[in-house]
């Protein structure tokens, strides 16, 4: 599935010999570097040979045939059942999309058949624009120090109202139940579960009884909106604090609500059954599971299996995911129509949470992914994430992988891939290595692609792929082909934004980017040389540069004014053909400071900082509502 690698640039396990960087200069890996990634796979250090054929899976797209090797019994997913002689075949329309099995009739291990629609949802009406939001950081009066659903759902309806129809959020996987959760919505423990944290407390069941208790819990909650600084642990203590309490009244909830809860529990708990079980555990045992009992260690053993039976704090935490795809699902309706709730995927998660747990054989556990040195972040990135083993998820019928796909729809109208790349390649780095010392690993991309536009067809979403930085060419014909939108940023643009592609989501800037004030004041550039970044001086001139250009200000004068500056960019980012745009809330406000400062952990407060007004402030302020007007085309 490696077919458009060219040999030359990597091996048969798909470890590279190097890459080019956007200059096409040549940078050889290391070979003590390849010898570690191969040990790590479980392949022969010097990477002869090669992943056997799968036993386990077979991917069928439009126009192939499934062909049984031996007498097999097909069975469909709804049930039903087909027999085929050794030799016969059946095409791809004939087996219908799904996740069906071959199996041998005599014995024999089956096979997972999954058959996809080739490409993703797409309505080929789709033109919008919407905010690109830190839900986190979007906090309404009556937030308990923290954005939440609720608040979503009022940004949704007042963006309904001038005139968009999506909304990106950061991502909402779970961190881990301890008591201080990791603060970076990508370094989750699962990506599979939801954070409790973007709940509506006053918006579970039961909250219209609630009792003195909870409503000072409340209180004490609100006040802590009075800090932009968001205080997670605080936050999260509150909330766990009044959802433990509700679950214990949730039994004499009515009929309607409780059958709803079992219909989850039907659909969803093969998939949510381990990770609640995990959370379970580590309030017994603490967040890493490396270091509970032996016993405790192997998500499939008798011990874990009895923990689990009957746990009335597993259904607690399977209750509290029931809660967030409910409120995440009703923040995406808006009057009688569909506003699109675009979640973001984030690359990876925690070597010691609940996905490295559940399947500790997806991943390469001694292993992180990064990015190699470039122009602007010339020391490279550790993200500290571990891969997927490209073989052993294969050998796991890439379940963990579709999990993760059907999660981040849940609930869902559209679906960001942050760091698409990483379907194709990514940048792995051993541990102990600095970002320097790291090699690219290919992956069997079209397999993987063929799973996405499968879950995208299943939960009529369509999906995004973040394909900034150095990209092969291959890459994007591969995604434009899955009908995978990609990205560009103005940002990076030196042209008219009239020159940039129809199918793609057009943005100035991301969540680990500069925003427009932060550049044009200067005060990004000076954050990054404090903290010893390394910042490209001149490349952060040129787009200030830009900037002036696309906003038609003079910028060497000291008097023009931030708001118009913002405005004019939008303005000429209305002028691009793309299918979805993309405005910042952070740009509209003149907030100067990025979400997160690629590099840096505690030196700069990432995924920490809350707008600096309340929502209610922010849908009536006439800079955001000119953001709009622009926009709406």
């Amino acid at each position: 599935m490696l077919a458009t690698v060219d040999p030359v640039q990597a091996d048969s396990w798909g470890v590279s010999f190097g890459y080019s960087d956007g200059d096409e200069t040549f940078h050889p890996a290391d070979a003590e570097v390849r010898r570690a990634i191969h040990r790590a796979m479980g392949a022969p250090e010097d990477g002869s040979g090669g992943p056997a054929p799968s036993a386990a899976v077979e991917v069928i797209l439009p126009g192939k045939t499934f062909r049984a090797t031996t007498d097999a019994e097909i069975r469909h997913e709804n049930g039903s059942t087909l027999t085929l002689p050794a030799g016969a075949a059946i095409e791809h329309a004939a087996l219908g999309l799904g996740y069906h099995t071959a199996a041998q009739i005599g014995g024999g291990d089956p096979k997972r058949l999954i058959v996809s629609p080739g490409s993703c949802h797409v309505d080929p009406d789709l033109r919008t624009w919407g905010w690109a939001v830190q839900l986190y950081a979007t906090r309404s009066t009556d937030s308990w120090g923290f954005g939440d659903f609720r608040d979503l759902r009022r940004l949704n309806e007042w963006s309904a109202r001038h005139g968009s129809s999506m909304v990106l959020i950061n991502p909402l996987h779970a961190p881990s139940p301890v008591a201080s959760p990791q603060p970076s919505p990508y370094f989750p423990t699962s990506r599979i579960a939801k954070s409790p944290l973007h709940l509506c407390i006053e918006e579970v069941p039961g909250w219209e009884h609630a009792d003195h208790e909870l409503r000072a819990l409340a209180a004490t909650a609100r006040a802590l909106n009075n800090d932009r600084r968001i205080d997670r642990d605080k936050v999260y203590a509150a909330k766990i604090s009044a959802l433990s309490k509700l679950w214990g009244e949730f039994a004499t909830a009515s009929d309607e609500l409780r059958q709803s809860f079992d219909y989850f529990l039907a659909e969803r708990s093969a998939a949510l059954m381990p990770i609640a079980t995990f959370f379970a555990l580590v309030e017994q045992h603490g967040g890493d599971w490396r270091n509970w009992p032996s016993a405790l260690r192997d998500s499939s053993s008798h011990d874990v299996a009895t923990f689990t039976h009957g746990n009335d704090r597993v259904r607690f935490h399977l209750w509290v995911q029931w809660l967030l795809e409910s409120q995440l699902r009703t923040a995406g309706r808006v009057g009688d129509g569909r506003f699109d709730v675009m979640t973001d995927l984030a690359i990876g998660c925690d070597r010691a949470g609940a996905d490295a747990w559940v399947s500790p054989s997806a991943f390469c556990l001694d292993m992180s992914v990064g990015a190699p040195p470039d122009d602007f972040n010339q020391l490279g990135q550790n993200w500290g994430l571990p891969p997927f083993h490209p073989w052993g998820l294969r050998d796991l019928a890439y379940e963990p992988f579709v999990q993760t796909v059907r999660a981040a729809l849940c609930g869902a109208g559209a679906l960001r891939m942050d760091h698409v790349m990483g379907l194709f390649r990514l940048y792995w780095i051993p541990d102990g290595s600095s970002p320097s010392d790291g090699c690219y690993v290919y992956l069997p991309f079209r397999d993987l692609l063929a799973i996405v536009a499968l879950e995208s067809h299943r939960a009529g979403a369509y999906v995004v792929g973040e394909d900034l930085g150095t990209v092969e060419p291959y890459v994007r014909e591969e995604l434009a082909r899955a009908k995978v939108f990609g990205y560009q940023l103005l940002q990076f643009e030196t042209g008219p934004a009239d020159g940039l592609r129809p199918d793609v989501l057009a943005a100035f800037t991301t969540h680990d980017l500069p925003t427009i004030p932060g550049i044009w004041t200067g005060s990004d550039l000076r954050a990054q040389t404090d903290l010893h970044l390394a910042p490209n001086v001149a490349g952060v001139e040129a787009i200030r540069s830009s900037i002036a250009e696309r906003a038609g200000v003079d910028g060497a004068d000291p008097t023009v004014d931030i708001d118009d500056v913002v405005l004019g960019v939008y303005r000429d980012l209305a002028g691009a053909p793309c299918a979805l745009l993309n405005a910042t809330l952070d740009d509209a406000l003149g907030v100067e400071e990025r979400p997160n400062m690629p590099g840096t952990i505690d030196e700069w407060p990432n995924w920490r900082i809350a707008l600096p007004v309340p929502l209610e402030a922010i849908l009536e302020d006439p800079r955001v509502a000119a953001i709009a007007a622009a926009l709406t085309r």
